[in-house]
């Protein structure tokens, strides 16, 4: 039987895996590797967070985000669309090599309202997407009718104006 790791130890188990995946990690596979519940996981990505560990739940699994000089330049865009139009818009946007980071409304009660999407590929589209389905979850954006906004990473400016002018010409975005 593997022994179970106390707090701080686990942490710095759990942070080293993240650091070094290169992928997404679910809280399922870091229990089983750290032999305790999700909950404990879940507690203990908490815990990280809250000391700046710079961690992101994407719907793939847990992800230690690493600054990349390769990817420099950050742009918020506001875009409409229904549901319908998800998969066309992350798709369109990752064909470029964006980085699509979250979504963003202002809900009427609570405010700004952010989730972390961090979708870099058609693959990660889909999963992002079949989690979605699977779990019969709402998208944000339909708690506004469709208006949301987009913080989108890529390598450069250029590349951030390409992406703005093709959501555009697409019908995506808010003019």
């Amino acid at each position: 039987m593997k022994k179970k790791l106390l707090g701080d130890d686990r942490r710095a188990q759990l942070l080293h895996i993240l650091k070094t995946s290169g992928k997404p990690v679910t809280g399922t596979e870091l229990a089983r590797i750290a032999n305790v519940s999700r909950q404990v996981i879940v507690g203990d990505i908490t815990l990280l967070k809250a000391k700046h560990e710079p961690i992101v739940a994407t719907a793939q699994g847990y992800m230690y985000f690493h600054t990349s000089a390769t990817q420099s330049s950050e742009r918020i865009v506001a875009c409409l669309h229904g549901p319908e139009r998800t998969e066309e818009e992350l798709n369109l946007l990752v064909d470029l090599g964006i980085t699509v980071k979250d979504v963003t409304i202002e809900h009427p009660v609570y405010g700004d309202l952010t989730a972390s999407i961090r979708v870099s590929s058609r693959k990660e589209v889909k999963q992002f997407l079949d989690k979605i389905a699977a779990t019969n979850a709402a998208f944000l954006s339909e708690l506004t009718d469709g208006i949301h906004l987009h913080t989108l990473i890529a390598p450069s400016e250029e590349l951030l104006d390409e992406a703005e002018d093709a959501l555009s010409k697409a019908g995506l975005l808010v003019l």
